[in-house]
């Protein structure tokens, strides 16, 4: 083998190499979340929501479950424990043919209520989907407009926890089950996820993958560099309870 032979195989080696780590599907790393879709809503409806239908929706959730628990006592709620980007994050991770990006949302907010035990919290939290980031500016515009998110007609988006029970896949404690209403389409969500509560905490970890197509967002990408289907979606809460 001639010298010229064996630095064009070590390039093809490295080029390779290179291809199948970009090519890593990163939602395969993670647990998919169970969605079951929900009818399509109305964007007025969906724009007008607000924090006080949210509030309102979190509300209702929490008295079904007090309804659940049949000849038991609910135990004690304590509300009003604030939901925001300085004790929480939302952050995901998209992926295409030849790489992935990562990004969040820097506005959201939301109201904890917690009972004498982890699985009696509720939450509801409303994000500002114009408040979306990526890790490249120019894909910061694009996730904003109708191939993404279209954030002009769908300027919300809200997440409300329904229940939380013991035991999740793999290392998870718990198992959530919430209503996620995203890009005019509202489906029920079901994740593992690590939850714990003290006298000052409550602490919440999740990461786990959607299909993007389930909420309506069905931008394929460039034919030499199509977008994978399956997002991770990881969220933190570290809500002080003092």
């Amino acid at each position: 083998m001639n010298k010229r032979h064996a630095i064009t195989l070590l390039i093809s080696a490295a080029a390779f190499v290179a291809f199948t780590t970009a090519c890593k599907d990163p939602a395969k790393d993670v647990p998919a979340a169970e969605v079951t879709p929900a009818e399509q809503i109305d964007p007025i409806a969906a724009a007008g929501e607000g924090a006080h239908g949210a509030e309102a929706a979190a509300a209702d959730n929490v008295a079904a479950a007090d309804s659940q628990a049949a000849g038991s006592q609910p135990a004690a709620e304590h509300e009003g424990y604030a939901i925001t980007p300085e004790n929480s994050s939302i952050e995901f991770t998209g992926s295409k043919v030849t790489g992935s990006h990562d990004g969040g949302f820097r506005v959201f907010s939301g109201t904890l209520t917690t009972g004498a035990a982890v699985t009696d919290a509720r939450a509801n939290v409303e994000i500002q989907m114009s408040s979306v980031f990526a890790d490249v500016d120019r894909l910061t515009g694009h996730l904003q407009t109708g191939d993404f998110f279209d954030v002009e007609t769908f300027p919300t988006s809200t997440f409300t926890i329904n229940s939380i029970t013991e035991g999740g896949e793999g290392d998870a404690t718990h198992t959530v089950t919430g209503n996620l209403t995203l890009h005019g389409v509202a489906a029920a969500i079901t994740f593992p996820a690590t939850v714990a509560q003290t006298d000052t905490a409550f602490t919440a970890n999740a990461e786990f993958s959607i299909n993007r197509r389930s909420f309506g967002i069905n931008y394929d990408g460039r034919a030499d560099d199509l977008i994978r289907d399956n997002v991770v979606l990881r969220l933190r809460l570290n809500i002080p309870l003092d």
